[in-house]
């Protein structure tokens, strides 16, 4: 027999699924912490950088109280999955791949790819002058998934963290590295370690915002109404200003990439 349900149950049904759907008030964001400057955490416990300040602007802009968890780069996508934050902004590269697993806003900047090797040391960079060297790069990335499709005859190394392609390489374990020119240029090219070392070969771009790529925040997926938050901050935040000023106070060049 089937039986109809009264006003007042469908009423009760619908209130319970409002009552379970998030208002997003209160959102956990995963961050990495070890990638100046994007995000890293000081001495005294708090975080800083550029992806920080991103983030903490959006969460203004849409008012909700966010919290800031510090995770290992090669454990955010299960802990987002798990619940442990609820959106991961952590200069995370769209890629048809990681959309499988989770949702990701428009895109908050695009940078190209650099390599970076002892001065003099490579005039030109292809697979022919690399064949039988050492290439450092951050594993589970679009970058390293790029030097293992098109540099089979040379050895990679892959490293956890995008700031260990610059530390292996001058600790001697590589002859070259592959990694964020932005990056590269700010935390090491600059730095006492890096005198010796310079930007090699034309900067790659692997996919950028205008194609569907670029650097997202990442949430779980189905999560559309934080999504529609998201984006919806981060439009306001490039309209009002907010994102130059954060994006001047981290670097001389615009990387929002449109």
């Amino acid at each position: 027999m089937i039986r109809k349900l009264t006003a007042t149950a469908l009423l009760l049904l619908s209130t319970a699924a409002f009552a379970q759907a998030p208002n997003w008030g209160k959102i956990r964001i995963g961050v990495e912490a070890n990638y100046p400057p994007f995000s890293q955490m000081g001495t005294d416990g708090k975080f800083s950088g550029f992806d920080i300040d991103i983030a903490n602007a959006i969460c203004a802009e849409i008012k909700a109280e966010c919290t800031l968890v510090a995770q290992e780069w090669d454990g955010m996508m299960p802990a987002l999955n798990a619940k442990k934050f609820d959106m991961i902004v952590a200069s995370m590269s769209i890629t048809e791949e990681r959309k499988k697993a989770a949702d990701f806003s428009n895109s908050y900047y695009d940078i190209p790819s650099a390599w970076v090797a002892k001065t003099g040391t490579f005039p030109e960079v292809n697979p022919t002058t690399l064949k039988g060297k050492k290439i450092i790069v951050t594993r589970n990335t679009p970058r390293a998934a790029y030097v293992l499709a098109n540099y089979k005859d040379s050895e990679i190394l892959q490293v956890a963290k995008e700031a260990e392609v610059t530390m292996e390489l001058a600790a001697g374990r590589g002859d070259i590295g592959f990694g964020s020119s932005l990056a590269a240029t700010a935390a090491f090219l600059k730095s006492p370690e890096g005198k010796t070392y310079s930007k090699v070969g034309a900067p790659i771009s692997l996919g950028g915002a205008k194609d569907g790529g670029g650097v997202g925040i990442a949430m779980r997926k189905g999560e559309e109404s934080l999504k529609t938050k998201v984006n919806a901050g981060l439009k306001q935040i490039t309209a009002n200003g907010v994102y130059k000023t954060i994006n001047d106070k981290y670097f001389d060049v615009n990387i929002r990439g449109e």
